[in-house]
């Protein structure tokens, strides 16, 4: 007897066809009604997994056992004609059919019970049934320029309804990042852990605005409350403040056990095109390029044009000048002017404001650089936590206590800082980018890695987030990747000229002269003052051995007090006390470096420029020379002494230490930290190895066989990172 014929025989396949329509039939059944009765995902998916894991025990009863006139008994194979003869299906087939089914919709009628909200909280453990998303309300006008009048609606209603009591609100950043993306509502109140959501749409036509809003509670899509206004499109704040008030009372009501009918603070502003440029400005920052914070804040300028006490306007304009300095689009003396300037017109309109008490806190810190003030940084670290403990909800304060924790090297703590924040704020890319610099600063490449692309996928046009991805490549040793990542950050901000330059550093140092030309004539076409320009020049003598050229480049960037800003100051000096060494002509240049910057080399002034003291750290290979054994041990310490004072561990990195022994002496424990701690390294690391090791401290160090290896294998590894990206360059210009 054929399989398939004992399989007819024994009706197996009739069941099974028969378990197959209806289970498909049931799933289709029990897959639409289960969310409305509340249940989660998972158990729609439990209910199809049940269906497919019971078809095997349906077949195999099927075939083992029948249902007869004398009761169940295992079936036997048939001799003769009773072999060829088909068995009607046996009732305890049927049965089994029935059971396995009744069993998948009992446990999914049962979790989906189990889900059904109580008092106190959702379906997901943890999230309070007092808490809400507010989304993007959708334009739905003709006019797409009409998309800042429903994102300023949007905007308004979040910071009114946060000002409820007992109320948890999303933040803004994450609400907006669902902006546009077709997700259920239950799955956008599970990724910000809320129970209930605000939705709504914005539509103008010529005067007339017709606003709909309605809150749902996540779990079953129930509209606790819906309502459309419609008002004259001049009347707009009178729009966002009715209808804030009315969700407000209306999640009192449902949620908090009463009505609240308080006044909510709005705007901030009752001038429609000031609170418009606002927002603009708010859409232009968020990628913090060169050609974002300029557009932000001309805009912002405007909407203080418009309405010259709008302080919401004024603190982020106080702010934009902060991250301009960061990407080096101001001067730091013009900044902290600016900065301070503008805080300080926040502050005495509103003296509980809480960001622009942090800023005004952060500028003293930061700007203060004598050693009377060396508490000052220690001090606002403090402040800026009491200001977060005010107001955790404030990110500026974060980011603010961030930078400073940073600077004094306490980036653990800084991490949780931004973790913290995270949790408030799950879909914040900034965030993320700086969770992803954090982790790069303390060694965890793939976290890093992780959290800047997180970054990248909420806000694709950071270049930031590029060039730090760019950062975990050079650690790892990759310099296509490096370059690929930089070419990125390039494209999305076309106009910070610091990013070609860092292209042009890179190529330079690797010796593809010809390569680096092309962006390093962008910087100049671009930026030709520029700290970068100034260092982009000597690199490009130094490449090329062009001693002039170099020396020339360097004392016009002394001369011109260019910024520090990608070492262009402090990497002048270095290169013309080096280059005295290799002349005998140290004492001529140090001279010439006390006439142009007075007190530039004085390591006990009490108050110098930060950029002083960069040149100072690298001016250890002209004083080994000069300078008597017990005079360069004491300029050692003093200055590991004065970056003491600023909260900083001039020794915590290995190469700072192997440095230090030799300058010391002690070569052998150089030699055993270089070996485990330095050499371990890619040599994209130390991009200037050659004419690092060359000085005169370095000497004996150089010369053991083991340090000899570990040199030529990072001279392999130089060369073959060469070869790659010339090609890489070669197929990227053919393509």
């Amino acid at each position: 007897m054929s399989l398939v014929t004992e399989l007819q025989r024994r009706n197996v396949l009739r069941v099974g066809a028969a378990y197959l329509v209806v289970g498909w039939l049931l799933t289709e059944v029990l897959t639409t009604i289960l969310p409305t009765l509340g249940a989660p995902d998972w158990v729609a998916r439990a209910v199809i997994l049940c269906f497919a894991f019971g078809f095997v025990p349906v077949v195999v009863l099927a075939w083992i056992y029948e249902l007869t006139p004398g009761g169940i008994r295992k079936d036997v194979v048939p001799d003769g004609e009773d072999a060829r003869r088909m068995v009607p299906v046996g009732k305890l087939d049927y049965l089994a059919i029935a059971g396995v089914l009744t069993g998948v919709v009992a446990a999914a009628i049962f979790a989906a019970s189990q889900q059904a909200p109580d008092d106190a909280e959702t379906a997901v453990s943890g999230i309070s049934e007092k808490s809400v998303a507010v989304l993007p309300f959708v334009n739905m006008s003709k006019d797409a320029d009409n998309e800042y009048f429903s994102d300023g609606l949007t905007e308004t209603l979040l910071n009114m309804l946060a000002q409820i009591p007992d109320l948890k609100v999303a933040a803004r950043t994450s609400s907006f990042a669902f902006k546009g993306k077709n997700i259920n509502i239950r799955e956008i109140a599970r990724a910000l852990q809320v129970s209930h959501v605000l939705e709504g749409s914005v539509q103008q036509a010529g005067s007339r605005v017709r606003v709909t809003a309605q809150l749902i509670r996540a779990t079953d899509g129930y509209h606790v409350w819906s309502k459309n206004f419609d008002r004259d499109s001049d009347d707009i704040f009178g729009i966002q403040d009715e209808i804030a008030l009315r969700v407000g009372q209306a999640l009192s009501e449902s949620l908090l056990g009463a009505a609240d009918a308080r006044l909510f603070a709005g705007a901030g502003t009752d001038d429609v095109d000031a609170y418009d440029l606002y927002l603009q400005a708010l859409k232009q920052r968020a990628t913090f390029s060169y050609g974002g914070l300029e557009a932000a804040e001309k805009l912002l300028k405007g909407a203080l044009a418009t309405d010259p006490n709008f302080l919401a306007a004024k603190t982020e304009l106080a702010s934009n000048y902060l991250h301009q300095l960061d990407t080096g689009l101001m001067h730091q003396d013009d900044a902290f002017a600016a900065v301070t300037a503008t805080a300080e017109q926040v502050f005495v309109e509103s003296p509980e404001n809480v960001a622009a008490r942090a800023i005004l806190a952060y500028v003293r810190a930061v700007s203060s650089h004598s050693e009377s003030a060396l508490m000052a940084i220690p001090d606002a670290i403090l402040e800026l936590e009491s200001l977060l403990a005010e107001d955790p909800q404030d990110y500026e304060v974060r980011l603010l206590l961030t930078k400073l924790l940073r600077g004094t090297q306490q980036t653990e703590k800084a991490l949780q800082v931004q973790r913290e924040a995270l949790e408030l704020d799950p879909y914040n890319a900034r965030i993320h980018f700086q969770m992803g610099a954090l982790y790069l600063e303390l060694g965890q490449l793939e976290n890093a890695r992780a959290s800047l692309q997180s970054s990248l996928e909420i806000e694709p046009s950071q270049p930031n987030a590029y060039l730090q991805l760019g950062v975990v490549a050079l650690k790892l040793g990759d310099g296509v990747d490096y370059l690929q990542q930089c070419l990125k950050a390039m494209e999305v901000d076309p106009r910070d000229h610091e990013i070609p330059g860092l292209i042009a550093e890179f190529l330079y140092q690797l010796g593809l002269v010809e390569e680096a030309n092309d962006f390093s004539n962008r910087v100049l076409a671009i930026a030709p003052t520029s700290a970068t320009a100034y260092r982009i020049e000597m690199l490009r003598a130094i490449s090329l051995q062009d001693e002039a050229a170099g020396v020339a480049v360097a004392r016009r960037a002394i001369e011109n007090n260019v910024e520090d800003r990608q070492f262009a100051y402090a990497g002048a000096v270095q290169y013309l006390l080096r280059t005295a060494i290799r002349n005998g002509s140290l004492a001529q240049e140090t001279a010439y470096l006390e006439q142009q910057a007075p007190g530039i080399l004085d390591i006990d002034a009490t108050a110098v420029p930060v950029k002083f003291m960069h040149a100072q750290q690298v001016a250890f290979d002209a004083w080994y020379t000069m300078l008597p054994r017990e005079e360069l041990l004491r300029r050692v310490a003093r200055i590991q002494e004065i970056a003491a004072f600023y909260g900083m561990d001039l020794l915590k990195e290995p190469d700072a230490r192997v440095s230090v022994m030799a300058l010391q002496g002690n070569v052998d424990d150089a030699v055993e930290l270089a070996l485990s701690e330095v050499f371990v390294r890619s040599v994209l690391t130390h991009p200037n190895w050659r004419e690092r090791f060359s000085q005169a401290q370095y000497k004996e160090f150089v010369a053991r066989p083991r340090v000899q290896s570990a040199l030529q294998s990072w001279e392999a590894e130089e060369n073959a990172v060469r070869e790659r990206v010339k090609n890489y360059l070669l197929d990227l210009s053919a393509a």
